[in-house]
């Protein structure tokens, strides 16, 4: 079993659109270990209704926080601790798909960070829109997950195409570019699969 962690060089940058086609691109299951807020609909619902192969399995939230904030504060509201080694891998043969929450370095407690769900084997794909200042948070988002030994980095790109940013990220990142998620008018399972085939041949090499 491999597992990829998608993370964010921010919020709303495209995360979860982004698992949803890694999730059919690689028939993988899919893991969401916290949300917070949304929990009548929350990430892993919406994946699950873009997904449409029959070979994923969805795996239930560790822990599901009632306000949309950092996790760290929407546990404090809820008065749950969160602990990184406490949380587990679900139990299955097939590739997984884990998505993050906000960015690398969002805080799950006062001493922890997303950074700490990750584990060394992981394949990490980062998920990269551009926006005033998205190099500076793509190369620090980056630098963070090398200084703390996640080296298999790939970076997907999510939006319309910026060649002088993609270019000089992938220059100073070196790190393996995945690819792009176009512009989507309408995410749905007839996209998500369509941009799964466009990406399948890169993830499976990744």
């Amino acid at each position: 079993m491999q597992r990829y962690f998608i993370t964010g060089i921010g919020t709303d940058v495209g995360k979860t659109v982004a698992s949803a086609i890694v999730t059919e691109a690689l028939k993988a299951d899919y893991w969401k270990p916290i949300q917070a807020g949304d929990l009548d609909f929350g990430d892993a619902d919406k994946v699950k209704s873009w997904v449409s192969n029959s070979i994923s399995v969805f795996h239930k939230n560790v822990v599901a926080l009632k306000t949309p904030m950092s996790p760290h504060a929407a546990a404090a509201i809820d008065n749950v601790h969160i602990k990184a080694s406490e949380i587990e891998n679900p139990k299955t043969k097939n590739n997984l798909v884990v998505e993050g929450a906000g960015g690398v370095l969002v805080p799950i407690s006062d001493t922890e960070t997303i950074l700490d769900l990750m584990m060394p084997t992981d394949r990490i794909i980062l998920v990269s829109r551009h926006y005033l200042g998205s190099i500076n948070h793509t190369l620090l988002s980056v630098d963070v997950l090398k200084s703390s030994g996640l080296n298999t980095i790939g970076i997907l790109f999510n939006g319309k195409e910026h060649p002088t940013t993609e270019s000089i990220i992938a220059k100073m990142t070196g790190c393996t570019i995945l690819g792009r998620i176009d512009e989507m008018n309408e995410v749905n399972p007839k996209t998500i699969k369509e941009q799964a085939s466009l990406l399948r041949e890169h993830l499976l090499n990744f």
